[in-house]
């Protein structure tokens, strides 16, 4: 497919869902450079037929649209400083898409700096996984001026398979993520509790699979995540620190508008012990052996650390 009339853009974050999105636009026939610190990274994209930079500013180099898919605000924020160029080495009136996880007022501020130095931002979490993202079927909460959606409009259509347009402002994308992660983050743990307690009734954990995917119990958390307790494999599809930093926000969040959040708060603390526990880079099933360690129960696997 031509890139003729599509706009040049750079993802900066070639992680597992940052790859899958830099790889929906190249297909889609978009010209896509990207950058990761990973050099595997970098060479896996290179391969898959992506230009590749060793700089976000190198990426972002006359770009009209800069998807940033980094792990949180602090490194947004870092992308956006003067030392990093990256605002300046885009094209002028050229939108800068964040899809970070941040607390609200930090995407605000960020919307605030981007548009300081002439161009758009969108405020743009995404949800649905490293599999969604290389489908190009992710779910966006996005949120930002007219202008800044008319922009964004091609990229995201090669990306996501919906869009929701939530507001003419940054942060209100980000306070709508928020409430998907409190719920995400309590049904893995939740989930995690009731499969554990499964194994302390003596229950044989692949029937219990089966029957509660099959029943009202279910949610897409519990189909997900439970059969990596079942086959006792950690490997991370998504990290426990990511949830103790979500769930951090949501808990955040929740303090300051004066609003009781004690269920997201206990998951909380479940994701604080797994990763106390040096479980933090493990994928964040992983609370299920908390539930074990603390209920003297074994998995299948037979480690709970």
């Amino acid at each position: 497919m031509s890139h003729q009339n599509k706009p040049a853009v750079a993802v900066i974050g070639l992680g597992s869902m940052g790859m899958g999105m830099a790889c929906s636009l190249l297909r889609e026939g978009f010209s896509v450079a990207g950058c990761d610190i990973n050099p595997a990274a970098r060479a896996a994209f290179a391969k898959a037929g992506g230009a590749v930079a060793d700089t976000a500013a190198g990426a972002a180099s006359g770009a009209d649209i800069v998807i940033s898919v980094v792990v949180n605000a602090a490194q947004t924020e870092q992308l956006l400083t003067e030392e990093a160029g990256v605002i300046d080495a885009m094209a002028i009136d050229g939108l800068f898409v964040s899809c970070a996880t941040m607390d609200p007022a930090i995407a605000r501020r960020l919307a605030d700096a981007v548009e300081a130095g002439g161009r758009h931002y969108l405020d743009a979490p995404i949800s649905g996984g490293a599999v969604r993202a290389a489908e190009g079927a992710l779910t966006v909460m996005a949120s930002g001026s007219a202008a800044a959606f008319a922009r964004a409009e091609p990229a995201l259509d090669a990306v996501a398979a919906k869009v929701f347009r939530l507001g003419d402002a940054a942060g209100q994308g980000s306070a709508f993520k928020m409430v998907n992660q409190l719920l995400a983050g309590v049904h893995i743990a939740v989930a995690s509790e009731a499969m554990v307690f499964a194994a302390s009734q003596g229950l044989d954990l692949q029937q219990v699979y089966e029957v509660i995917t099959a029943s009202a119990g279910n949610s897409w958390m519990f189909e997900n995540r439970m059969p990596h307790v079942i086959a006792g494999d950690y490997s991370p599809a998504s990290a426990i620190d990511i949830f103790v930093k979500d769930l951090g926000i949501v808990d955040d969040m929740a303090r300051s508008a004066r609003m009781p959040t004690p269920i997201a708060a206990a998951a909380l603390h479940m994701y604080l012990a797994a990763s106390g526990m040096g479980m933090g880079r493990d994928d964040d099933s992983s609370v299920a052996r908390v539930y074990a360690t603390l209920g003297n129960q074994t998995l299948p696997g037979g480690k709970n650390r």
